[in-house]
């Protein structure tokens, strides 16, 4: 179940809805605790400067915390993803940086936000690609993302893979992807276009302070995939999910099902 709340009646004609003029972070609850808060509290904070919007001073970790718990904890909701938006107000003021924000946030229920979801099956795209510049690491308006959804679901995938315009892997349109091959994985860098995640940063520092597995990040050319043992994708939107298939390669999951085992269980 996907509730949500906003902090302002929206303006039909505000800036999110006319222009994209906004960006979101996720924050997660688990077990009725928010984790990861304040990296996802950062998160929003650069998210804001990249697109040079005026950052209230209110808007504190603790800010932030309070909200969520009053409007989530407070009300039932135990393990969840919330979804936060922050977008630019409509103002007749000509310096846009000067706007006021506005927020709004979704709340979608999970059994847990650190267990794997349904599996995936994806293929890779090549008629469109991810840049690779200030605003390839944060979610904001993506009409690449966009295209790549309405293309896997007439091609009944669950995911696309992204290229960047060097024809390397960035990511697909709802996250990351991380490639295991023996005991080394590796993930796509930040400057190839993949996405900053709390999400995937926690598990893979998880890994590399227990010694689990050795973390590479990588420029990974897209026929690399198919030489993968297997494949997990990590989504700010969607959650953890284990890659079964690309294209005509099947993959296992034993491997990542172990890593993601012990993850939860020292969290």
């Amino acid at each position: 179940m996907i509730q949500f709340f906003q902090n302002k009646q929206k303006d039909p004609a505000d800036r999110a809805f006319l222009y994209g003029d906004g960006i979101w972070v996720t924050f997660y609850l688990r077990n009725s605790l928010l984790i990861l808060a304040e990296e996802s509290y950062f998160y929003v904070m650069a998210s804001m400067r990249k697109l040079r919007m005026d950052i209230p001073q209110s808007y504190t970790l603790e800010f932030f915390t309070e909200l969520l718990t009053k409007e989530v904890i407070e009300k039932g909701v135990k393990n969840a993803r919330i979804k936060f938006f922050v977008y630019r107000a409509s103002s007749a003021q000509q310096n846009l940086a000067k706007n006021n924000v506005e927020f709004y946030f979704e709340v979608q229920e999970v059994e847990d936000i650190l267990k794997a979801e349904k599996d995936y099956e994806l293929d890779l795209i090549k008629e469109i690609n991810v840049n690779t510049n200030l605003f390839s690491n944060i979610h904001v308006h993506s009409p690449e993302n966009i295209y790549a959804d309405i293309y896997a679901k007439e091609n009944d995938l669950d995911d696309v893979i992204l290229l960047n315009p060097e024809k390397r892997v960035a990511r697909t349109s709802q996250g990351n992807i991380l490639l295991i091959n023996e005991n080394t994985i590796r993930i796509p860098k930040l400057t190839e276009g993949a996405y900053i995640s709390p999400l995937l940063e926690s598990f893979v520092q998880f890994l590399d302070k227990n010694r689990k597995a050795l973390i590479s990040e990588s420029e990974i050319i897209a026929f690399e995939t198919q030489k993968a043992d297997e494949i997990l994708l990590i989504s700010e939107t969607t959650g953890i999910h284990h890659v079964t298939k690309v294209r005509n390669k099947e993959f296992k999951t034993s491997h990542f099902q172990d890593l993601l085992q012990a993850w939860r269980e020292s969290s």
